[in-house]
């Protein structure tokens, strides 16, 4: 007899019966009634531990991340952990570059690893029902969702901001302090991921204020690597063009532009003012402190986990959350 055959034989899932063999507080007193008579009746004794059975079985949820070295990741990732393991669940975490394919790595873990779900952690934009056949089980995109795809709303859960109001907000910002020749540094304009949604917001923020579009104050680096910010905006602020104030696509992007910055004699912000989005831990310590839009990144790992779960477990549908991100007024705006 395997852990499956008794939550078939209590009618309970499989998580509810490594709970109850885990003495997990959270099960309900007849679900936990059901799944040790079970066990009374038919002698069950694991050769193992029972929670290495739930591993060995179907008791594992995947996390795919995008981005090896982002550091925005670390709280959600932490909160995560805590909850799918409080949930009666194991998390099976497989980082990916940023140029790697995460559907096809996620089919592989699905099945390699038999998982019961998925979270995407950072992925692209564009997913379509024909590239998502290869999942056969449920996922929700964790820091952004499928505008550019065509994958029908009930196909998925995401958990997110809104990117394009965020950048929006954040230009509005410098708009607020006077600024109007303001440089954007970005991974791609039309690389279908977050970069291209927050660039979307930035051009709208423009437009608002009736401010063209100036091409040469796009600085875009193909990554969202600190080094490579710090080199990309090395070698841009070479070409000596004017401009007052810079609207980072995150953080640490950001940092990494802030020490190109200091280096070509400029201070921030009395001669570049910079705002960011993301709110990493490392940009609170930065000098000047960074002003940057926070995700709320506990609050996302946890709506996420739920949200797969409550799927899992109750069979409940896709649903999209949608949470603020908070202004930390930070030190480099003026």
């Amino acid at each position: 007899m395997t852990i499956k055959d008794i939550a078939r034989l209590a009618d309970v899932s499989v998580s509810t019966v490594s709970r109850v063999l885990n003495n997990h507080p959270d099960v309900s007193a007849k679900a936990k009634e059901r799944v040790l008579a079970v066990v009374d009746k038919y002698n069950y004794i694991p050769n193992t531990s029972a929670r290495e059975l739930g591993k060995s079985t179907s008791d594992n949820i995947g996390v795919v991340v995008r981005g090896m070295a982002n550091p925005f990741y670390t709280k959600i990732i932490t909160v995560m952990g805590s909850l799918i393991e409080k949930a009666g669940f194991t998390m099976v975490m497989q980082q990916i570059g940023i140029t790697d394919d995460e559907i096809m790595t996620a089919a592989m873990m699905e099945r390699e690893k038999h998982l019961q779900g998925l979270i995407f952690l950072g992925g692209k934009l564009d997913y379509t029902k024909e590239k998502m056949q290869c999942i056969n089980i449920p996922y929700v995109c964790l820091t952004f969702n499928n505008q550019y795809g065509n994958l029908a709303d009930s196909d998925y859960s995401s958990v997110c901001i809104d990117d394009n109001q965020a950048a929006y907000e954040a230009v509005e910002a410098l708009f607020n302090h006077g600024h109007k020749k303001i440089a954007v540094l970005l991974s791609g304009a039309c690389d279908g991921s977050v970069s291209q949604v927050r660039f979307a917001g930035f051009k709208r923020a423009l437009q608002n204020h009736g401010i063209e579009l100036d091409e040469n104050l796009i600085i875009e680096i193909n990554s969202y690597n600190i080094t490579d910010a710090y080199e990309g905006m090395k070698q841009w602020l070479k070409k000596d063009l004017d401009f007052t104030a810079l609207f980072a696509i995150s953080d640490n992007m950001a940092m990494g532009a802030m020490k190109a910055l200091r280096e070509a004699g400029k201070n921030v912000p009395e001669d570049v003012a910079v705002i960011a989005i993301d709110g990493i831990e490392a940009s609170e310590y930065m000098n000047p402190v960074l002003s940057t839009f926070c995700q709320p990144m506990e609050e996302m790992g946890r709506e996420a986990v739920n949200l797969l779960v409550d799927i899992i477990e109750e069979g409940k549908p896709n649903k999209h959350i949608t949470l603020k991100p908070l202004l930390r007024a930070g030190e480099t705006l003026k």
